[in-house]
């Protein structure tokens, strides 16, 4: 379901320091057929809609660049 966004040329343009690896599969079985999701740094980011994925993508990307940052 989140592949109805361009969620890598998405992200990378506004994070040109953070690398996206799309893949097909991420092997959590008909979880993907429920709503759209994707894993950042290990975690499993949820949304009801692909829009409201890539929101909340974004917000762990931000929150991870903060670590790094202090």
């Amino acid at each position: 379901m989140i592949n109805e966004l361009d969620v890598e040329t998405i992200i990378e343009s506004e994070y040109p320091d953070v690398a996206v690896l799309m893949n097909e599969c991420l092997s959590f079985c008909g979880l993907c057929a429920i709503k759209p999701y994707a894993i950042v740094n290990g975690a499993r980011i949820f949304g009801k809609t692909s829009e409201e994925a890539l929101d909340k993508i974004r917000k762990k990307i931000e929150e991870e660049l903060a670590l790094f940052a202090e």
